[in-house]
């Protein structure tokens, strides 16, 4: 086969390939880890103390954080992820001393 062949079927593959996976179900495995990311990089949150619970697309955020604007800003990111159907927002706030 000549060069320009393979390369067509190549691309070729590789489009029917991103076809078929922006059709795929995210398990919720795949929604708990793209939720971790998103708050952990996310400069107002800093979600990484935050724990999350994914069940049948349904998550539920746990911990706490230092104010509500925090608090908040995880429930609307956490939404904002492929596959997630329902937010239940159980963050406290940190007591004050």
């Amino acid at each position: 086969m000549t060069p320009k062949i393979v390369a067509a079927l190549v691309i070729f593959l590789l489009a029917v390939g991103v076809c078929f996976a922006s059709d795929k179900v995210l398990t919720d495995d795949m929604i708990h880890d793209n939720v971790m990311i998103k708050l952990a990089s996310d400069q107002v949150v800093k979600g990484g103390a935050l724990k999350v619970d994914v069940e049948k697309g349904i998550v539920t955020l746990t911990g706490q954080v230092e104010n509500t604007k925090q608090k908040d800003r995880a429930a609307k990111l956490t939404k904002s992820v492929k596959g997630v159907k329902q937010v239940v927002n159980n963050i406290n706030l940190k007591e004050s001393k």
